[in-house]
């Protein structure tokens, strides 16, 4: 009698392993869209259009690994302008941008994976510039120039902060540079690397004013079982030191 519960119970086992593993098809595959947004994401030949293995960066490395490592398929695509990648992850039930500031008005917009990296938020100003500022409050009589569509700007036009919207993040570098703004909103690293590819040193934080965790935003339709492995995939990277190893081999 025994003998014939284990026969059954292990029965009823396999069944339900093979339908978990029966949810999500083996074939299933995600459109994964990025920016040029270095270092975490750009396109070797530096263009706004890049496909696979022509896209480098911080976190296309790391999300690549996550995906090995998850047996999850994908394919990868570097578009431009920011705000049609972004529209299409929260539209196409497959798809997927990355990397994006996980804020408290997008909870609700995507299944998140990370996070992938930090990304502190800095006023910059040219090194021979007088400006000293102790809050973003101060910052407001000064011209300010961000980056069109980035959480950044958001945050700025959400505190009330009036500033100008450029289509590509390294303008900024060049506007501040010919004095047409007195200061440049942007990340960190992001805005010190970018000014460096520009050609510009010696910029200066003047505040630092806040700070996002940037991570991988897929669509709400996406598989719970898809999520959980990259996550899963990603906590086991970091716990091997996997990330910080990226990290520092482009900082």
């Amino acid at each position: 009698m025994f003998k014939r519960l284990l026969l059954a119970l292990a029965g009823t086992l396999m069944v339900l392993a093979g339908a978990v593993r029966a949810e999500v098809d083996p074939n299933y595959s995600v459109v994964l869209l990025t920016e040029n947004f270095p270092p975490y994401n750009m396109a070797i030949n530096g263009k706004n259009f890049a496909q696979e293995d022509n896209i480098d960066g911080i976190a296309v490395d790391v999300v690549r690994e996550m995906f090995k490592r998850a047996g999850v398929k994908y394919s990868l695509t570097l578009r431009f302008p920011w705000d049609r990648i972004y529209k299409l992850a929260l539209e196409k039930p497959s798809y997927g941008v990355f990397v994006t500031a996980r804020l408290p008005e997008r909870e609700q917009l995507f299944k998140w994976v990370g996070p992938i990296g930090p990304d502190d938020w800095v006023l910059l100003a040219r090194g021979d510039s007088a400006i000293n500022l102790a809050s973003l409050d101060e910052a407001k009589q000064y011209r300010i120039g961000a980056y069109k569509g980035d959480a950044i700007s958001e945050y700025l036009a959400d505190k009330g902060v009036e500033h100008s919207a450029s289509l590509r993040d390294q303008e900024n570098a060049r506007k501040l540079v010919a004095g047409q703004i007195d200061l440049w909103a942007t990340g960190d690293p992001a805005g010190r690397y970018l000014a460096k590819q520009e050609g510009i040193s010696g910029l200066r934080t003047v505040l630092r004013f806040d700070s996002a965790e940037l991570y991988l935003a897929l669509n709400k339709e996406m598989p719970d079982e898809i999520v959980a492995k990259l996550q899963a995939a990603l906590d086991q990277m970091r716990a091997e030191g996997f990330v910080d190893d990226i990290l520092n081999s482009y900082l």
